[in-house]
């Protein structure tokens, strides 16, 4: 369901509505995956039970079970007992196999485990992420409608200069060119605006995207913390992933050691003996236990080395991360300093030609100072307004960043 910004206007509800998400949900399905995989191989230690059911034609007559020696003799002495023997045996019955020891299926679970653990991370560091989006779209937004209402300021402040202009031109004091300069300039600033308005809806349609919600006006936040730096939580998913790949190669390993497993079989069978065509019904059972002991196996060398491989793999993959991810923070934690001394300059500096404005305009009015040089001040004070609002809007995208690369709480940072 689409909300506008009416509907709840704050940080919070943009984060609530963070994990309806697509991503998010299919970080959660991931989890989900993983919880299975950790199923699949605990259940490989549950008996495996089968039904079954045969039928057998055979050249001679062929025994339908086992028989002892001693009872054996007894039929062929007498041959009106029904011999177990036949041409056409037919079978039902059951099998029942259950590992008792193979050390692989545990070291699989303890893996399954792992692998959880790193979608549960990579779960928590893609809501970061999508957190870090709304604030940074959001300051973007904020950025934008500061400096439309600089953008109408300024209109406002020519459109009361173009009325003293006009009335120089009327008593011949000036000349008709500075009334088309002023209305060319308001011109100007009608074409910014509306490029600023095609820009708010990107910033809305990436906050959209997320959530579900349409904001018309940027959201009100608050900076009420900071980063906490420290290891970079951002590689804590792929780290994780790695212990479950190291764990996966013991597990090939442990392949090739020595397995005990139970089997068990029953069976009742069916047939019309051969010596007096009468017929017989049986019923065999079998329990046992088989020691598996791998002497020679190709395959799982093969399959032990391309693990090995695999650990190598995200083990590099990983060092290039962190070398990345180290000098990103390195060069966001500098930057960040030099924002924060920058909002600051320019809150001064605006105020300065803020103040120069008010003497160009009196110096104007007294025949002191031409349109052009005028405009200048007008121009100049804008400048230095869209320079304080886009530093205001890097430094939230840079404290995000930070955030992010640390895996600090966002909801602590900023409300």
């Amino acid at each position: 369901m689409v909300l506008h910004a009416q509907d709840g206007q704050n940080l919070g509800t943009l984060f609530d509505s963070l994990k309806t998400n697509p991503q998010i949900r299919s970080d959660e399905i991931l989890m989900e995956r993983a919880l299975l995989g950790k199923s699949m191989a605990n259940s490989k230690l549950f008996p495996k039970l089968d039904a079954f059911g045969t039928y057998d034609y055979a050249s001679s007559p062929t025994g339908m079970l086992p028989i002892a020696p001693n009872d054996l003799f007894v039929m062929i002495k007498d041959q009106s007992i029904a011999q177990p023997f036949s041409q056409n045996i037919f079978r039902v019955g059951a099998a029942i196999s259950m590992p008792v020891f193979v050390k692989s299926i545990f070291t699989m679970a303890n893996k399954a485990k792992i692998m959880y653990s790193s979608a549960e991370a990579k779960w928590q560091i893609d809501l970061l992420k999508n957190e870090a989006v709304i604030v940074s779209s959001n300051a973007n937004l904020q950025y934008m409608d500061a400096l439309d209402q600089a953008l109408e300021k300024k209109r406002t402040s020519l459109e009361t200069v173009e009325n003293l202009v006009n009335l120089k031109v009327n008593n011949g004091r000036s000349p008709e060119s500075a009334l088309l300069k002023i209305k060319s300039n308001i011109n100007q600033i009608d074409l910014m605006r509306n490029n600023i308005a095609m820009n708010r809806e990107k910033a809305i349609a990436a906050i959209y995207t997320l959530t579900g919600l349409r904001v018309e006006q940027a959201v009100s936040m608050q900076q009420t913390g900071s980063y906490s730096n420290g290891n970079f939580k951002v590689l804590e998913p792929l780290q994780k992933k790695i212990d479950a790949t190291q764990m996966g190669v013991r597990a090939e390993k442990e392949k090739l050691y020595p397995a005990l497993v139970l089997h068990g079989n029953y069976n009742h069978s069916y047939a019309k003996s051969y010596n007096n065509s009468t017929a017989v019904n049986e019923n065999y059972a079998t329990v046992g236990l088989t020691l598996k002991i791998p002497i020679f196996e190709k395959e799982q060398y093969v399959k032990i080395k391309q693990s090995k491989l695999d650990v190598l793999d995200l083990q590099n993959e990983m060092e290039k991360m962190r070398m990345d991810f180290s000098a990103q923070a390195q060069q966001l934690e500098v930057s960040l300093n030099l924002l924060e001394k920058s909002v600051e300059l320019y809150k001064k500096s605006i105020v300065d030609k803020e103040e120069l404005l008010e003497v160009a305009k009196v110096a104007y009015g007294s025949n002191r100072m031409t349109i052009e040089d005028y405009l200048k001040y007008e121009d100049d004070l804008l400048l230095e307004k869209s320079k304080l609002y886009k530093v205001q809007a890097q430094k939230w995208q840079t404290l995000m960043k930070l955030a992010v690369i640390y895996g600090n709480k966002i909801e602590d940072i900023v409300k």
